[in-house]
C-alpha cells in the first residue's frame, strides 16, 4: 500500500450527495492509515460529522463570497496545507478558494454544473477558470464536466466516478415503512433531493397534478430539505399533486425499498447518489437524461427529456401500471450497479493520483 500520505480535503457547502460521497472517501482514506485534515464550513460538520471519519477538522467559510469570508477560508487552507502531501478540493467553489490560497499539489474534483441561483451563476465561470488553471489534476464525475474543466483551462483532466457509500442493511421491512408514512397499499413514488431549483421538483409536482384525486391514491414523497419547501407545498395544493415533504431523513435506503418507483427530475446531475442507490436496491428509476445520468444508468432506468412534465407524467403512469416492466427494471438496475466501480476501488485510484503528484 505504500507509506501513509498527509492529505488536506477542502469542501464547500454541501447538504446532499456530494457531501456524503466525500465523507465516505475521507473515512476510507483514514481507514487505510492516511492522515486527513478536512477544511469545511461548520454547517457541513453539523450535517455530516467529519470527526466521525477520524479526520482532523478545520472549520472555515469555504464557498462564501464576501471578501472577509474568502480571506478567512484562504488563510485556513494555507495553514492546513502546511506539511501535507496533497490538497484535494471537492467542487469548483472549493477549488477556486484553494487556487487563491496558492497551495500545491492541488487536485480539484468537478462535481456540479453551473448553479441555478443567478447570483452564483454570475461568478461561476470565474471560479471555474481559477479552479481549472490552478489544479495539478482536475477530476470530473461526468463527461460534460470533463469538457467544461478542459475548456476552462485544466491542463490535466480525467473522468472519475463518485460512488455511493455502501448501502446499509434494512432497519425496517417495507410494510413497516409504508405504514409509518400512511401509504398502506397505495403506490409510492419517492424522490430524494434537496429542495432547490436544480432538482426540478416543481416539474414533479406538475407531472403529478390531479393525482390527489385518483382512485388508487398514489403518494409522491420527497426526502430532503431546502429553500423551496413552502413554494412546492403551495404549488402541489393548487394543482392537486399528492406531494408529501418528508424533510431530512436518515433512512433513505429503507424509504427506497418501500417505494414502487424512485424519480429524479433534475435539470442536471453528475453521478447522482440517489440514482446509484435506487439501482443497487433494485428499485425502478425514472430520471431525466441529463449530465452523467445516461452514462451511469444505461438502459437500466426509464429516461425522459428534461423540463417536460408531460413526458415525466407518462413515464411514471406507465410504470405504475406495468408491474412486469418494473420487475424488469429492478433486475436490470441490480445488474447495472454490479458493473460500477466500488468506493474502495475509487479511493485506491485517488491514492494513486496523489502518489504520482508527490513523486513528481
Amino acid at each position: 500500500m505504500g507509506d501513509a500520505l498527509r492529505i488536506a480535503v477542502v469542501v464547500g457547502p454541501t447538504s446532499g450527495g456530494i457531501g456524503r460521497h466525500v465523507h465516505a472517501v475521507v473515512r476510507q482514506l483514514v481507514a487505510q492509515g492516511h492522515f486527513v485534515v478536512v477544511v469545511a464550513p461548520s454547517a457541513t460538520d453539523d450535517l455530516l460529522g467529519w470527526r466521525a471519519t477520524g479526520a482532523r477538522l478545520v472549520t472555515t467559510p469555504v464557498g462564501e463570497s464576501s471578501p472577509a469570508a474568502v480571506g478567512r477560508a484562504v488563510s485556513s487552507i494555507r495553514a492546513a496545507a502546511k506539511g501535507v502531501d496533497v490538497i484535494h478540493a471537492h467542487g469548483v467553489r472549493a477549488g477556486a478558494v484553494a487556487a487563491l490560497a496558492r497551495v500545491h499539489p492541488l487536485v480539484v474534483t468537478w462535481h456540479n454544473a453551473r448553479p441555478a441561483r443567478w447570483q452564483r451563476r454570475l461568478v461561476h465561470p470565474v471560479a471555474e477558470r481559477l479552479a481549472a488553471r490552478a489544479s495539478d489534476v482536475a477530476l470530473a464525475v461526468s463527461p460534460d464536466l470533463l469538457a467544461r474543466a478542459r475548456q476552462a483551462g485544466a491542463g490535466h483532466a480525467a473522468l472519475v466516478p463518485a460512488p455511493a457509500p455502501e448501502v446499509p442493511a434494512p432497519s425496517r421491512v417495507p410494510a413497516e415503512v409504508r405504514a409509518s408514512l400512511g401509504v398502506g397499499d397505495r403506490p409510492l413514488v419517492l424522490a430524494v433531493a434537496r429542495l432547490e431549483a436544480q432538482k426540478r421538483l416543481d416539474l414533479l409536482v406538475d407531472a403529478t397534478a390531479g393525482w390527489a384525486s385518483r382512485p388508487d391514491g398514489p403518494v409522491v414523497a420527497v426526502a430532503g430539505t431546502g429553500r423551496l419547501a413552502e413554494t412546492l407545498t403551495r404549488r402541489a395544493k393548487t394543482v392537486g399533486s399528492p406531494l408529501v415533504l418528508l424533510g431530512r431523513r436518515d433512512d433513505v435506503p429503507d424509504l427506497m425499498r418501500a417505494a414502487d418507483l424512485v424519480v429524479l427530475p433534475s435539470a442536471w446531475e453528475g453521478y447522482p447518489l440517489a440514482a446509484q442507490e435506487a439501482l443497487q436496491l433494485g428499485v425502478p428509476l425514472v430520471a431525466t437524461a441529463v449530465g452523467g445520468v445516461p452514462t451511469l444508468v444505461g438502459d437500466a432506468a426509464r429516461l425522459v427529456v428534461p423540463g417536460d412534465p408531460a413526458a415525466l407524467r407518462t413515464a411514471l403512469e406507465e410504470l405504475l401500471r406495468d408491474e412486469s416492466e418494473r420487475a424488469r427494471l429492478s433486475r436490470a438496475g441490480v445488474q447495472r450497479a454490479a458493473t460500477w466501480p466500488t468506493l474502495a476501488a475509487s479511493v485506491n485510484e485517488l491514492v494513486g493520483i496523489y502518489r504520482n503528484l508527490v513523486v513528481r
